[in-house]
């Protein structure tokens, strides 16, 4: 993103731009970024493709239109997968670009090895645009937070971040309510986190395997239906349990063979503190416990593909075999 950010302060722009990866956020706000700094607001001349099976004539055709009233036109194309499968005469198309034209790729998925992302990147330049990592993220949610006269502590931004999650989108729609419910106070605490905030079903699925670890059966199913309350699918929740239950066998099993939180965390790609946290509940159960317990969601996925329990119920009981065990 250096690169990228150096090129719009600078306003020295490439001709051939390449955004992937898989933070939907970075991805829309970098294109609009570059839209902007290419054609500002002007829509004649900004042509936008979208999906696979591109008409490349046609795209040659706009590259080739002189811009009207304007110095440059811009061509964007989003999920092409011309990145990965690419269709003769595509190299050829960006090599005999016009200089009044400009090209913009979204793609979430690139082949590295294809000869359309060499020939973007000896031309252009390729912007990697993932999820952020927790230093990344602490530092924007606190610089957004600043532009708007905002101090959080150190517990409340931790509590934040694991109520909303590493998508960026959801975590500025949070920080808008969490900075509106502040207005007038000193700074954003802890307390003001939990009292606004949405939290994220993953985290509940947190709190119901702690749950259930401690034995508490009532708590454990009253999130349950909390979260099908809120429209969550039962399979959905079912598979989130299992997922859950076999990230704790991993962890128990790499803590077991002397591996550190960072290391754990930068091997399963998450948040330090989350792989922390994953530490924590996996010492509640034993490593046949946690196979146990995997295995009891697999049964309970095909028992519903059978149409012998219906999707609430087979969930529920899940619950209740493990709270009880």
């Amino acid at each position: 993103m250096q690169k990228l950010n150096q090129d719009l302060k600078e306003k020295k722009l490439e001709q051939v731009y390449l955004l992937y990866g898989d933070e939907p956020f970075l991805l829309s706000s970098y294109k609009k970024r570059l839209k902007a700094a290419i054609t500002g607001d002007d829509e004649m001349n900004c042509s936008f493709y979208e999906g696979k099976g591109i008409d490349l004539s046609e795209v040659r055709s706009m590259a080739e239109t002189m811009p009207f009233f304007a110095d440059r036109r811009l061509i964007i194309l989003e999920n092409s997968g011309l990145m990965k499968n690419v269709s003769e005469g595509w190299t050829e198309f960006l090599e005999q670009l016009p200089e009044f034209t400009s090209v913009i790729f979204v793609e979430s998925e690139v082949d590295k090895r294809s000869k359309m992302y060499k020939r973007v990147r000896d031309l252009g330049y390729a912007a990697e645009l993932n999820h952020q990592k927790e230093p990344e993220l602490k530092r924007w949610v606190l610089g957004l937070a600043g532009r708007e006269g905002m101090k959080m502590t150190a517990k409340a931004l931790d509590l934040f971040l694991m109520k909303t999650g590493d998508s960026m989108e959801n975590i500025q729609m949070e920080l808008d309510k969490l900075i509106s419910y502040c207005q007038g106070e000193e700074g954003i605490t802890d307390e003001a986190v939990e009292a606004v905030c949405t939290e994220q079903t993953v985290n509940r699925i947190f709190e119901m395997i702690e749950a259930v670890a401690a034995g508490n059966e009532a708590k454990a199913l009253n999130l349950y239906y909390d979260l099908l309350a809120l429209k969550e699918p039962s399979m959905r929740i079912l598979f989130l349990i299992a997922r859950q239950f076999n990230q704790l066998m991993i962890v128990k099993e790499m803590a077991a063979a002397g591996e550190n939180r960072d290391s754990i965390a930068s091997s399963l790609k998450l948040r330090p503190f989350i792989a922390g946290k994953l530490m924590n509940q996996a010492r509640a159960f034993t490593r046949e416990q946690l196979r146990e317990y995997v295995e009891l969601c697999v049964t309970s996925e095909e028992a519903v593909k059978r149409g012998n329990l219906n999707e609430k119920l087979a969930v529920e009981l899940l619950i209740v075999k493990i709270s009880r065990r």
